[in-house]
């Protein structure tokens, strides 16, 4: 476990995921998008849903951060200890679930569903997605491995920031307790290298990087407002 957590310190791991109703929504092309970043400079990619793992797992020779997201409300990444069994299975070195303090929606609570996946998988890492500092202070207790920043924003107890949320990065760095992965609204590099100086171990980039709708809706934009 130490080696991936290693393999990640001082690095920036690439996102590669698509969504429902997207073109790009299928294992073969986030596979050859993950492959891509690789070759790019990515130490880690981390990615959703369990034939995309799998797939994923067979081609690359980097730290895989797995999960899978049901529904869209609520604790929906991995959100059950079978989901992360589930995950977990496709070989993923990190599993990255829900960490805030949120109901779950199989009755468990965070340590417990922690436990039971260690129970199976002892060598597996836990990647804790946590919203707020309160969120990362459970989430050591509960015995994740890596603290991140992903739902900032997200869990309903802070705003969303237009960019990182530099405030909660800065709270959970400072609690000095796990490695913290920065993630969430990274859009540019000056914001991966900022996220570096504020302390991330690691740096987790997705929709700059990996989502062309969204990349060229903020040219599109931009060239809109010119125009106008």
């Amino acid at each position: 476990m130490n080696d991936v957590i290693e393999a990640l310190a001082g690095q920036l791991v690439v996102s590669c995921q698509a969504y429902p109703g997207e073109p790009m929504l299928d294992p073969r092309t986030m596979t050859q998008i993950a492959q891509a970043a690789v070759a790019g400079g990515a130490a880690g990619i981390r990615g959703k849903g369990l034939e995309d793992l799998r797939m994923m797992r067979a081609v690359l020779q980097v730290p895989l951060i797995g999960l899978v997201k049901i529904g869209k409300e609520g604790v929906f990444i991995t959100p059950t200890l079978a989901d992360c069994l589930e995950v977990a299975a496709t070989g993923c070195e990190v599993v990255a679930l829900d960490g805030t303090r949120r109901p779950r929606p199989d009755g468990l609570t965070l340590a417990q569903t922690i436990a039971g996946l260690r129970e199976q998988y002892p060598d597996v890492l836990v990647m804790a997605d946590c919203g707020s500092v309160g969120d990362a202070i459970a989430a050591d207790e509960a015995g994740a491995d890596l603290l991140g920043t992903t739902l900032a924003g997200y869990s309903g107890e802070r705003p969303k920031t237009p960019g990182p949320d530099w405030e909660v990065v800065d709270q959970i760095v400072a609690l000095g307790k796990r490695p913290v992965v920065v993630e969430g609204r990274i859009h540019s590099p000056a914001d991966a290298a900022e996220a570096m100086r504020r302390g991330a171990h690691c740096v987790v980039v997705g929709t700059a990087i990996t989502h062309p709708t969204t990349i060229t809706g903020w040219f599109a934009k931009a060239v809109a407002d010119a125009r106008s």
